[in-house]
């Protein structure tokens, strides 16, 4: 089975002509001219990284959703790549509503009467791990129930997405073992990233902890709604959330009909930004359109949390530092605060980092701030970064991603939104507060419970400390043992796939 799914990737591969990314790559110069020896007719009119996004959409709902988290490394991709792949749509057909029934029934383990009070059988979203239903709740007292959202999961998609994620790795080895940047673009990490991702939305109990802990966040928020989560309607294959009722956040049109404030809207946007990253250290990080509601008086509505990013106190520190940095064009400090936080190598010159950052920058800067975007300013500096071997970290990915999508919907909702001047007093007041005098009276209202504990035992954890012996224990693998005997048995396979996926190409163009 999953050699007919390898052979059916080489085939779309061929198809749009994606064996130019063979050029000039000694190492698999070979598959590269059995690729141009097929006298199949194939169409290579479109520019490359379009002819990438049609194959991914051509592979199936797996390889999109794969499409769009590679789409979020723009640290790891070239510009034009990460635009087209962030155009993948992840709409597929919705699955009978027998089966959803099914599915919900043997989840909760009741029939669907006794949970709801009315159920639509018409999907009102469907995309490719789940689909979502609307639904009334039982109502007390001669009251009618609650409207909900039941989410419901895609029946027997797991091994669907665990034969796609097994061939995605195997695509991803060759690629680091092959391609000149292999190693640099860390195709393996990014595998194994979307991995955890997806395999997060394929329970959506954790989609539930996200909702709850956002909703707690928010709670009595003049600016953001998050649903409330029915967790006696709940389990890994059925989430049931509190229905809202709003206008995307895209229909411009409609919200100037409703007399929503636009320009409020974007600075709510930005703020409720900065508010989940500094204050909650815990953010929605998958706020794109498709996502985001505004309701009746005014306020956002987050939907889908089954991507959030967190982030530690010295991430939010750093942070904070790098930003208001940035605001006051203090290089120096910028390069500084990457070494200090560990993300570029120690033995790193500041001087060095600064120049690169100073060369990013000020080209910028020389804009009005209101025309600045500083998520291409991110963007710059993370190409700038790889030079300086800068580690990017994941939850810095989610969060560069995350600004992208916020600042993109606020310039949409006001162009003349000023990103800098909204978020530059948030930043001040919030670095105040924890360097000052409050900050201390925090941190050691926080830490004082850990202190009845931790005294009493301190001067017998003092003497070990001096006169005990640290036995260091040193443990090595023989990982590379194998290696060199594996690598002539990927080439061998994959030409053994080459050639079926060929005969395959071949039939399907008849």
């Amino acid at each position: 089975m999953r050699i007919a799914r390898l052979a059916k990737i080489v085939a779309t591969f061929y198809r749009y002509g994606l064996d130019d990314f063979l050029v000039d790559r000694p190492r698999v110069r070979l598959l590269h001219w059995l690729f141009r020896l097929t006298p199949l007719p194939r169409d290579l009119s479109l520019p490359r990284p379009v002819r990438v996004r049609l194959a991914l959409e051509s592979l199936g709902p797996i390889f999109v959703k794969f499409g769009q988290v590679l789409s979020t490394r723009r640290d790891l991709l070239p510009e034009d790549y990460a635009d087209e792949l962030a155009r993948l749509q992840d709409k597929v057909p919705p699955f009978d509503s027998a089966t959803a029934r099914a599915v919900i029934e043997q989840s909760l383990g009741r029939p669907i009467a006794e949970l709801y009070d009315e159920f639509d059988d018409v999907p009102v979203a469907s995309a490719s791990v789940a689909q979502v239903h609307r639904a009334r709740l039982h109502g007390q007292d001669g009251k009618p129930g609650l409207p909900v959202a039941v989410k419901v999961l895609r029946p027997a998609i797991k091994p669907v997405i665990e034969q796609d994620l097994a061939l995605l790795a195997v695509l991803a080895g060759l690629a680091e073992r092959f391609l000149p940047d292999g190693k640099r673009l860390k195709p393996r990490e990014v595998v194994a990233e979307f991995d955890r991702h997806l395999h997060d939305e394929l329970d959506l109990m954790h989609e539930a902890g996200n909702a709850s802990q956002l909703h707690r966040n928010f709670i009595g928020s003049d600016m953001l709604i998050v649903p409330e989560v029915y967790y006696d309607y709940s389990s890994r294959d059925v989430l049931t959330l509190q229905w809202m009722d709003g206008i995307p956040v895209g229909q411009i049109e409609r919200l100037r009909e409703a007399g929503v404030d636009l320009k409020k809207l974007s600075r709510f946007g930005v703020e409720i930004f900065f508010t989940q990253v500094f204050r909650h250290g815990f953010f929605h990080a998958d706020m794109h359109p498709g996502n985001i509601f505004v309701a009746d008086d005014g306020r956002y509505i987050a939907l889908d949390f089954g991507i959030v990013g967190s982030l530690t106190e010295t991430d939010k520190h750093y942070l904070a530092v790098n930003f208001l940095a940035f605001f006051n064009r203090d290089y120096h400090r910028v390069a500084t605060a990457h070494i200090e936080s560990g993300w570029v190598p120690k033995e790193t010159r500041a001087e060095e980092l600064e120049a690169a950052v100073r060369t990013v920058c000020e080209p910028i800067f020389n804009k009005p701030l209101s025309q600045i975007s500083f998520g291409m300013v991110l963007l710059r500096l993370f190409e700038t970064s790889r030079r300086f071997n800068v580690e990017i970290q994941p939850q810095l990915v989610l969060l560069q991603k995350t600004l992208l999508n916020i600042e993109g919907l606020g310039r949409q909702l006001d162009p003349e939104l000023d990103l800098w001047d909204t978020a530059k007093p948030f930043l001040t007041k919030w670095m105040n507060e924890q360097i000052g005098w409050r900050g201390l009276l925090r941190t050691l209202k926080h830490e004082a419970p850990q202190w009845a504990t931790t005294l009493p035992a301190l001067p017998r954890k003092l003497n070990e400390a001096l006169s005990g012996q640290t036995t260091e224990l040193l443990v090595q693998g023989y990982i590379q043992l194998m290696r060199e005997q594996k690598r002539q048995n990927f080439l061998l396979l994959l030409i053994a796939v080459l050639l079926a996926a060929l005969l395959l190409a071949g039939w399907l163009g008849r």
